[in-house]
């Protein structure tokens, strides 16, 4: 079910509806409900899904009274769906005080600690709930692999075995800054083609990509990326309307690798807004952040998020200081000079808004 369709239920436009959670066991979004104290996440008919009483008391954030609906069995994303509405009702609040797993089991799927002094209460930080495999990120398209070592790939720079790339959609989030649902999906360059030789021809973007070449050679090109394990393209989209184009790769395989000290898990990415009607900062941020926040995801080992934009692109290194990436040093390529930046897995979800 798509945003559009979503945007269209009965009860979409009463102003208790505050947004959109995806969830990773729902192939529908929920919406977000508030009214009052009480936060429900409601399916399509307007019935919860899940709800909660929500309320501070000292600066601190109190989610009590969970209930969900008896056929439910994904209660843990359910609960996690909530305390993370719960955390956008209250921005300056960095954690949530929930009952104990003992009354309530899902908890122990998000909390990290208990309060003895609270009533045996847990505490949900909100840093490591948007960590968690539980929002936002579609498990059906993914695998993961155990760490196994490989004889594939650059021999001075030998990588883990690496999973195949994802089929099918990937990421979905409701951004509340643009009242939209920004997703991701892998290109597919059997239907896709057009649309990027459309994007890769425009001036704009041909300046800085250096891609503006035939469709047959612009399908080679996916072609061989196809190929590649350590690098894949995806659509990132608003409302499910394509908007951009963009690369993730494993960065020690990467031409990047040479240039700095890589870890094993660390990833980059390389991006455009194809869509002009999409331009600006409020949408660009938010896609360089839930990029960020996608690649953090998918591999909990990835502790670092690195980049290699043009030294002098003064904007593009403006998003990556919105991004909590820092500039590492500056440095050749054969065709450009570079900044390395770097965004740290424990500083992004410390910092940056989601």
């Amino acid at each position: 079910m798509n945003i559009e369709t979503a945007k269209n239920w009965p009860h979409a436009s009463d102003p208790g509806t505050r947004g959109w959670q995806h969830l990773t066991s729902a192939t529908e979004p929920l919406a977000i409900r508030v009214d009052g104290e009480r936060l429900s996440l409601n399916v399509a008919d307007g019935t919860p899904a899940g709800q909660a009483r929500v309320t501070t008391t000292d600066g601190r954030l109190l989610v009590d009274d969970v209930t969900f609906a008896a056929e439910r069995l994904n209660q843990p994303q359910i609960l996690a769906g909530l305390v993370d509405a719960a955390f956008r009702l209250y921005p300056a609040i960095d954690r949530a005080l929930l009952p104990s797993a003992r009354t309530l089991w899902p908890v122990s799927a998000l909390a990290t600690e208990t309060l003895p002094d609270e009533a045996e209460r847990t505490l949900v930080h909100r840093s490591v709930l948007r960590q968690l495999p539980l929002l936002w990120r579609r498990q059906a398209s993914h695998v993961t692999y155990p760490e196994l070592p490989t004889a594939l790939g650059p021999q001075d720079r030998l990588p883990p075995l690496r999973p195949p790339r994802p089929c099918g959609p990937m990421y979905e989030r409701w951004i509340a800054e643009i009242g939209m649902t920004l997703s991701f999906r892998p290109i597919d360059r059997r239907c896709d083609l057009d649309l990027f030789h459309r994007w890769m021809n425009d001036g704009r973007v041909a300046f800085f990509w250096e891609l503006a070449q035939s469709r047959e050679e612009l399908d080679k090109y996916l072609a061989d990326q196809e190929s590649d394990p350590h690098i894949f393209g995806v659509i990132g989209s608003l409302d499910n309307e394509p908007v951009g184009y963009f690369e993730f790769y494993w960065a020690r395989e990467d031409r990047l690798g040479p240039y700095y000290e890589p870890h094993d898990y660390d990833r980059g990415w390389h991006g455009l807004i194809g869509n002009a009607r999409h331009l600006g900062r409020p949408k660009t941020l938010a896609f360089f952040r839930s990029i960020t926040h996608y690649l953090f995801l998918d591999e909990p080992r990835t502790l670092r998020i690195v980049g290699e934009p043009r030294a002098s692109h003064q904007k593009m290194l403006s998003y990556c200081a919105d991004a909590a990436y820092n500039k590492v040093k500056e440095f050749d390529f054969p065709h450009k000079r570079a900044a390395l930046v770097c965004c740290e897995r424990e500083r992004f979800f410390r910092e940056v808004p989601l």
